[in-house]
């Protein structure tokens, strides 16, 4: 994951009100916390934060400028306007360079499996533990070519070097099945209008 500069400025109003007069101004609020310092209320540029996250995903590494210095920062939490869908707040973590930091990374499934097979995901993300400039975009796992009756725990993902699973190793990420026949899904469909009949 690549660093990002971003310019930061100091907030000096609090609430309601004045985060949205931020907002108004093109710009977001956020709070950088961590390594026992006091948290600093901060204001973000709206876009460039956008194209941050949207191009390096939620766990982004920020460098920001600020009062004439700079702060290694962490995207720990973006809260999105549930129906609008712009950022409305976000929550930073103060890193230093070769610090390790659990972060969630998203976990993307690629390849197709033997025909006739059913492919359940339990878990679309996974805890590590990273350093803060090495967090991976995502984790890939590959299921080309598994045959059905595979079960593939949180221990079987290849992790990036230096990383370290967080997630309950036994966990399950992806079940392959034999997909069900024709006829068992004929004999689904014509049992359930008798089950309808059976409770009118």
């Amino acid at each position: 994951m690549s660093e990002v500069r971003l310019a930061a400025e100091q907030r000096t109003e609090f609430g309601k009100g004045a985060a949205r007069r931020t907002r108004r101004a093109g710009k977001i609020p956020a709070v950088l916390y961590g390594h026992g310092s006091d948290p600093k209320h901060l204001a973000l540029p709206a876009l460039e934060f956008a194209r941050v996250v949207r191009e390096h995903g939620q766990n982004a590494v920020l460098t920001l400028a600020l009062d004439g210095g700079s702060e290694l920062a962490l995207t720990k939490t973006v809260t999105t306007h549930p129906i609008k869908n712009y950022i409305e707040h976000v929550d930073l973590l103060l890193v230093q360079r070769g610090e390790k930091v659990t972060v969630e990374v998203p976990l993307v499934i690629s390849g197709e499996p033997v025909s006739g097979t059913l492919v359940t995901q339990d878990l679309t993300t996974i805890q590590i533990e990273a350093e803060a400039l090495h967090i991976p975009d995502q984790i890939e796992l590959s299921i080309a070519g598994v045959a059905a009756g595979t079960q593939i725990h949180a221990s079987d993902l290849t992790l990036p070097s230096g990383a370290v699973l967080v997630t309950d190793a036994e966990a399950l990420v992806v079940a392959v099945n034999e997909a069900p026949s024709a006829a068992q899904l004929e004999g689904e469909e014509a049992a359930a209008p008798a089950e309808a009949t059976e409770e009118s």
